[in-house]
């Protein structure tokens, strides 16, 4: 008991430098939308934590505690998300809307997959690329890598690259749906919640438009986490065809529980269905909404610390290409799916 109570001592510590320099960042972003509010602090914050995080405080120090604020934070915003939104919300995607998901997911995994040997790159780092820009970014590529028998270097490759290429995408989507769609609060939050690899990318390249369109695309983004296992199951399977031993393990992962559908995604579902039932009242779910959106920001200025610039300037040539060129053919398709179905 004693040596588990010094873990959660060491833990907290090792998080409070850059859990506090989030926050604080955060509410400064707040005050500053006071001023600017066409920017909005989520704009604000993502902005002026890549300053302070390139700048100043881009410490080893303060990392974990970034890491803390970017993914737990947000996951549990997501989670006080759905006591905000009934069952009939999420059916605003509609049936089309998840045809549109299962099709531009499949278009991904098959361009990222061909594009990259096209360029020449491994199997591993092929497969890894598509699951980080189909489904969601580093969670997929650490659902993906184990099963194909990745190393390291080639995860840790897959996972910058595909973090680059999402956040250029979280500033260049809203522009380009507003030049194709005015806003248009489905049109544009397919588009988002759609393409953009992370979570966090799509909350904030959302709210740069409105608080409508987080809120779909954020959905529309947990329709797609949703296919995680069968994305990995399909990857690995492609990987090791020839091999049925090592494919009947990953059936029997799949039925062991091992590879998941982040807590999150259930949570999300979870207090969604109990507002939709009247169990959380309307003055819990206004609650539920502002604690969200605190812990949303938050998570924003966290992203934004997290961005190292440097890292962005150091990546190769022909990989820069390929998470170029799959962005693009993400872009086109959405374009073209959203206009069939949407």
């Amino acid at each position: 008991m004693k040596k588990l109570n010094n873990n959660f001592i060491k833990n907290i510590k090792g998080i409070l430098p850059g859990f506090i320099v989030s926050i604080l960042v955060a509410y400064l972003s707040i005050l500053i939308a006071k001023f600017v509010p066409k920017l909005g602090a989520a704009s604000i914050a993502i902005f002026l934590g890549m300053f302070v995080g390139n700048v100043f405080l881009n410490h080893n120090i303060f990392q974990k505690g970034y890491k803390f604020s970017e993914t737990d934070l947000l996951s549990y915003s997501i989670v006080l998300l759905g006591a905000t939104l009934s069952i009939s919300t999420i059916y605003e995607i509609g049936f089309s809307g998840v045809i549109f998901i299962v099709l531009q997911m499949a278009i991904t995994i098959i361009g990222a997959l061909y594009i990259g040997k096209k360029l020449g790159f491994s199997d591993n780092f092929r497969y890894m690329m598509a699951s980080g820009n189909a489904v969601c970014g580093s969670s997929a590529i650490a659902a993906t890598s184990p099963v194909i028998g990745a190393d390291d270097k080639e995860k840790g490759i897959s996972i910058t690259i595909v973090n680059v290429t999402g956040i250029v995408l979280m500033f260049l989507l809203p522009m380009i749906s507003q030049f194709l769609y005015n806003n248009e609060i489905t049109q544009t939050s397919a588009m988002v919640g759609g393409i953009l690899q992370s979570v966090g990318q799509v909350v904030a390249s959302g709210a740069m438009v409105n608080e409508h369109v987080k809120d779909l695309s954020t959905i529309f983004k947990i329709v797609r986490i949703i296919f995680l296992v069968v994305v990995v199951f399909v990857l690995g399977h492609l990987k090791h065809k020839s091999n049925k031993e090592i494919i009947e393990e990953e059936v029997q992962d799949m039925e062991k529980g091992k590879i998941k559908v982040p807590w999150y995604v259930i949570g999300f579902f979870i207090t969604c269905a109990l507002f939709s039932l009247n169990i959380i009242s309307n003055d819990v779910s206004i609650l539920c909404k502002e604690i969200s959106n605190k812990f949303e920001i938050i998570a924003l200025a966290a992203i934004g610390l997290r961005v190292n610039v440097k890292d962005l300037i150091k990546q190769g040539k022909s990989v820069s290409l390929y998470g170029l060129f799959i962005g693009l053919l993400q872009i086109v398709s959405a374009i073209i799916l959203i206009g069939i179905l949407l």
